[in-house]
């Protein structure tokens, strides 16, 4: 079972040859490249994004630790990554 969700990535032609190559046994299921409704992650990326918007990162590391702090935050709060969870049905 493959879950194709659009990806650039999964858009190459590699990837529609393997499909092609594959369809007797691979089932392909398409997901829109945006999908919050099936992606609980969403919800996590949502809450680390909404803290460093307003972030003016001098380069990548910057970045790179301003996301893993908030990340390291959250799971100190398992009552937001359950809400997101359950969000999601």
């Amino acid at each position: 079972m493959l879950v194709w969700d659009n990806l650039r990535l999964h858009l190459t032609a590699g990837m529609r040859e393997f499909i092609e190559a594959n369809a007797e046994w691979l089932m392909v299921f398409h997901l829109l490249a945006y999908a919050p409704d099936l992606n609980p992650q969403e919800g996590i990326w949502s809450l680390v994004k909404r803290e460093i918007s307003n972030l003016a990162a001098a380069d990548l590391g910057q970045i790179t630790r301003a996301v893993k702090r908030r990340l390291k935050r959250l799971q100190c709060r398992p009552e937001l990554v359950d809400g997101c969870l359950a969000g999601r049905g």
